[in-house]
């Protein structure tokens, strides 16, 4: 007889142990990862439960929520059991529960050190799994006007035209720009052809009576600034 047919469904185990009655009597609090993921799969496979299938993926993950969430439709997928749908409902998932931790501190509307202009971008570009490049326009006060997408490329690079950046400064009446963009992989270090843009940027500003004030870029890990750091 195969396995499957000696495994126990969620509806035959006790009804405090089924994830969404033990939600509903014990709280939110009282349910595992897996739990919880498993009521937003609602259903596992003829082999194993939801709540298996959910310890499964985690598992593939290393049990880090932070990396399930950049998993894409189509990774998901991948696992018997989940069909775009059932991965469509993890991703948002997800998704709301890391803009609940954005919303519990307001963005700054003043740009006043490398940090302010992290805590700007960050919901913007953690969790990305490729490479996009945006700037942020400030008046001569440092208010935020505006931040602007440049580009979106791969993992390991996008191209940047700087005439569209400075279309949009001059568009906008920006007194100043800070450049950031992330890096998936991960690394913080500033590659040769960062810094050598930032620095045409630079130049180019000079002529537009433009300020580039900064080059910031994001990792998961936190942000690297190239102004702190001394490279430009």
């Amino acid at each position: 007889m195969a396995d499957y047919e000696n495994k126990i469904g969620i509806k035959s185990w006790a009804e405090e142990d089924r994830p969404r009655e033990k939600l509903a009597g014990q709280g939110r609090r009282a349910l595992t990862d897996a739990e919880l993921i498993a009521i937003l799969i609602g259903s596992g496979s003829r082999n194993e439960t939801a709540v298996e299938l959910s310890k499964r993926i985690l598992h593939h993950y290393g049990n880090d929520l932070n990396k399930l969430g950049k998993a894409s439709i189509p990774e998901l997928s991948n696992f018997k059991g989940i069909g775009e749908a059932k991965a469509i409902s993890i991703i948002a998932a997800l998704e709301i529960g890391r803009r609940r931790g954005e919303t519990e501190s307001a963005p700054p509307e003043f740009i006043h050190s490398s940090k302010d202009a992290y805590n700007l971008m960050r919901r913007h570009l953690v969790d990305l799994s490729h490479e996009e490049f945006w700037i942020i326009l400030t008046a001569r006060s440092q208010k935020v006007i505006t931040k602007e997408l440049i580009s979106r490329g791969g993992l390991s690079n996008t191209v940047i035209d700087p005439k569209i950046i400075f279309s949009l400064a001059l568009q906008h009446l920006a007194s100043n720009i800070i450049l950031v963009h992330n890096h998936p992989s991960g690394n913080l270090k500033p590659s040769h052809s960062d810094v050598v843009l930032t620095k045409n940027a630079i130049s180019a500003g000079q002529i537009l009576d433009i300020k580039v004030m900064d080059h910031i870029i994001i990792s998961d890990q936190g942000f690297y600034s190239l102004a702190d750091e001394g490279v430009i």
